[in-house]
């Protein structure tokens, strides 16, 4: 294992100063991957910084998460020893902070995702409906609109995968998913929360998020360097009205609390990172970015899946439905930029295979929707 960086978690102002003394990577890290929320991207970039200091992932035994939605347990771990610590832990799992940390280092640093509950419901929605017999019996052309107009004709908490139609983000948390925000349970889960996590990003503002996370493990843009994975086709995305999104709001109201406080504290830290700083790391992000696209990208931008040629690059799929984008990468791409640009483009059931993850599980159930669909 990697030598292990012990850490005094400081605020943002204080680590800006010790930066510019004495700053080392910080590699030992818990992801706490949340569904729809451009988790995805952040884990490709986890992975590579993984890879390249060779660190020790925590990895899921036989499939891509660690058999969610039951609770995680250390034991879902592929050769978990009591006692042993991992570098990194950051595939798909309902959290559980007890279990965890006896996986990880005391200095671990915490790190997730949130994304507007208004807009990760559209996306799950319509990502997972066929995997849930509840909007089964949803008729007519706009089954989300028809859904979120009378939710309990059509919802009921405890039918199979009911979890993938509210307040997703508490029920990843490992908390009950059916709360009401009003509920006082609410304000004492965003607590706890906030005592878990050192950094909470934000999916409609990742690039600020990355340079904070950037800021909070002193990492280099080199590390932050991404495309954007598992972005759907424009066609399957629906537009939400206002109408609609107050009733997803209201419909995933602790969620919905749970973002607002941590989109506040996310811009509390912006300011004391410093407006025009981040302003100015984003732009250089951007830039980096923008010129890896065209050495890597053919064409430049994502394509349909039935326009990737290389099977290697093409995203994992919802049931029934070819709607996530992937790319194709160039062929005649400077050597001493090919495995960067093939790792930044590969999708996270593939990557999962290169670092050594049996996924027969996840392969079986591809064959099994593949086959019926």
């Amino acid at each position: 294992m990697s030598k292990i960086q012990q850490n005094n978690w400081t605020t943002p102002s204080q680590r800006t100063k010790l930066q510019s003394e004495d700053c080392s990577p910080k590699v030992n890290i818990m992801f706490m991957k949340t569904h729809k929320t451009a988790s995805s991207t952040l884990l490709n970039i986890l992975f590579r910084f993984g890879e390249k200091h060779k660190l020790k992932f925590a990895f899921p035994d036989g499939r891509n998460d660690f058999f969610y939605p039951s609770p995680f347990l250390c034991s879902q771990v592929k050769d978990y020893q009591p006692g042993e610590c991992f570098n990194i832990v950051c595939n798909h799992m309902r959290f559980d902070a007890q279990e965890v940390a006896k996986l990880l280092p005391a200095d671990a640093a915490y790190i997730t995702i949130l994304r507007d509950p208004a807009e990760l419901f559209e996306s799950s929605f319509h990502y997972y409906r066929r995997a849930v017999p509840l909007t089964w019996r949803i008729y007519g052309d706009d089954k989300l609109a028809e859904f979120l107009h009378d939710p309990w004709a059509f919802y009921h908490p405890e039918a199979y995968n009911s979890f993938y139609l509210r307040n997703m983000l508490f029920f990843d948390f490992g908390f009950d998913n059916n709360l009401d925000a009003d509920d006082p349970h609410v304000a004492r889960v965003i607590h706890t929360l906030s005592q878990h996590f050192h950094l909470v990003l934000i999916a409609e503002y990742f690039e600020e998020s990355l340079i904070l996370l950037k800021d909070t493990l002193c990492w280099t843009t080199n590390d932050l360097l991404f495309f954007k994975l598992n972005a759907r086709k424009g066609s399957s995305v629906s537009r939400l009205t206002p109408e609609l999104r107050a009733k997803a709001l209201e419909w995933n109201g602790a969620d919905w609390r749970l973002y607002q406080h941590f989109n506040s504290t996310f811009w509390a830290r912006v300011e004391s990172y410093g407006k025009t700083r981040m302003e100015q790391e984003v732009n250089e992000l951007r830039r980096r970015n923008a010129k890896m696209k065209a050495v890597c990208i053919e064409g430049g931008d994502a394509v349909e899946a039935r326009m990737i040629r290389d099977s290697s690059l093409l995203p994992w799929q919802p049931v029934g439905e070819s709607s996530i984008l992937g790319y194709n990468m160039r062929k005649d791409i400077d050597p001493k930029y090919r495995t960067l640009c093939r790792k930044m483009l590969t999708p996270e059931i593939q990557y999962l295979s290169e670092l050594g993850v049996s996924l027969w599980l996840t392969r079986l159930w591809g064959w099994f929707k593949d086959a019926i669909y």
